[in-house]
């Protein structure tokens, strides 16, 4: 029996030390310069893009993987990757197939611009298309470990996070985790958790969110939290004779208690305490396309509330264009309706010991303002309509020009007590004859 220990024991030891050899072998292999030239071209290649390669190493320790070091995507902008380590599934490596069990990215610099060039140029290209659903599957990382890396917007703002997700066999998210670093939402901390999975059988129906994927969404922020369900489902596509599934995403979420001004941050339009209830729903031909036509309703409350950028007290005392100075409400409500970037506020009411105020107001998707509120103040002006113009950052009321002509009426009629009241009036008027005052 010792003989036999010996024996496995030594066939042990040539084994390690056989595939000792190999990765070091490998290692010098892939570390030339040749190599890596080779390597800069074939991804070139097959990205339509420059693609510059620092290094590239095969790791033993602590797990084996292939390491890319100092990678640049040549795109405009480009981006960059200080390191790039793959880890293959080695049981599916022993059965011939070349499956990734876990992607590991460090340091990298992630520019939107970058993304959505070289997604143009792949587009460009003639891509074999994939033959079955295993064959598609099998490139996504099983594992995915993002270490550092910094998502710079269209706009030029930067958010750095970390974050791991780990995938089910369908390729769906079965945990994911994420903190932002830096950045406006910095100190924020999310957690996706797969409760259920669809079994396949969830194609005929589209009431509900009780078949299909689910997920538990819970996101700390602001102090608060943000938490609920969201599901996806795929459904026949809505057209007749298209191919494949429409994905429809489904969900609610509750918000309790984060602070309005870290949502919006840098840029503080509104700060204050937020409740909200929020139901969300989509459908389009893949998951990427479904953020484009996303709707969302939300019934909300902000408590202790401060309109930053407006002063509508003295908007409404000055009669005229107001911008600057802030509004302290008891209570801001309303409903919040959005579709892709698009956002409408409906039913708005806000109320303070100086003033009560309601109206409706539009964002677009450039976070221009446009909609009319009518303030009332305590022991003066009643009813006194203002139009809401400006952009999110900058936002400013006025006058209507009827509002603006009744308004100097009544204050030569009456001064002080006429002016709210010729205000009202002449807005009447002026949607009456619209032709004749206009807006």
């Amino acid at each position: 029996m010792t003989r036999i220990f010996k024996v496995v024991a030594l066939l042990a030891l040539a084994l390690l030390l056989l595939l000792g050899l190999v990765a070091f072998a490998l290692h010098r292999w892939v570390s030339t310069d040749d190599f890596r030239a080779r390597m800069e071209h074939e991804a070139t290649a097959a990205l339509g893009v420059p693609v510059k390669l620092g290094s590239i190493a095969v790791d033993v320790w602590p797990l084996p993987a292939v390491a890319l070091g100092g990678l640049t995507v040549q795109t405009r902008p480009a981006f960059t990757l200080e390191r790039l380590e793959v880890r293959p599934e080695w049981h599916a490596l022993l059965l011939g197939r070349l499956a990734v069990a876990t992607l590991l990215v460090h340091q990298a610099v992630v520019p939107q611009q970058g993304v959505d060039a070289l997604m143009l140029s792949l587009q460009k290209k003639k891509q074999p298309a994939p033959t079955g659903k295993e064959a598609s599957l099998n490139w996504l990382p099983r594992r995915t470990v993002l270490d550092d890396v910094t998502w710079v917007s269209g706009a030029g703002t930067r958010t750095t996070f970390d974050a791991q997700a780990q995938l089910g066999d369908d390729g769906l998210p079965d945990t994911a985790t994420i903190t932002l670093r830096k950045g406006a939402l910095q100190g924020m901390q999310g957690q996706l958790k797969r409760e259920s999975q669809d079994d396949g059988s969830s194609t005929g129906s589209d009431k509900g969110i009780e078949k299909g994927n689910q997920w538990r969404l819970r996101i700390d922020v602001g102090g608060g939290t943000v938490q609920g369900q969201l599901g996806t489902r795929r459904v026949a596509p809505a057209r007749a004779g298209q191919g494949g599934h429409d994905v429809v995403l489904q969900g609610q979420l509750q918000t309790k208690g984060v602070e309005v001004a870290a949502l919006t941050a840098p840029n503080k339009p509104l700060s204050g305490l937020l409740e909200a209830s929020t139901t969300l729903s989509g459908r389009a031909a893949t998951l990427s396309a479904l953020a484009d036509v996303l709707q969302t309703h939300t019934t909300f409350t902000v408590r202790n509330a401060t309109l930053h950028g407006l002063d509508l007290v003295k908007a409404v005392q000055t009669i005229g264009l107001n911008r600057g100075g802030q509004t302290g409400l008891d209570t801001l409500a309303g409903q919040v309706h959005s579709q892709g970037r698009a956002v409408q506020l409906n039913n708005l009411v806000a109320s303070s010991g100086a003033l009560s105020a309601n109206g409706n107001v539009a964002v677009s998707p450039a976070k221009a303002l446009s909609g009319r509120v009518t303030v009332d103040l305590a022991g003066g002006a009643v009813g006194v309509p203002l139009l809401v113009g400006g952009t999110l950052d900058a936002p400013e009321v006025t006058l209507t020009r009827g509002a603006l002509l009744g308004a100097a009426i009544g204050t030569a009629i009456m001064p002080g007590v006429g002016t709210g009241a010729g205000a009202k009036l002449g807005d009447r008027m002026g949607e009456g004859l619209g032709k004749l005052f206009g807006k």
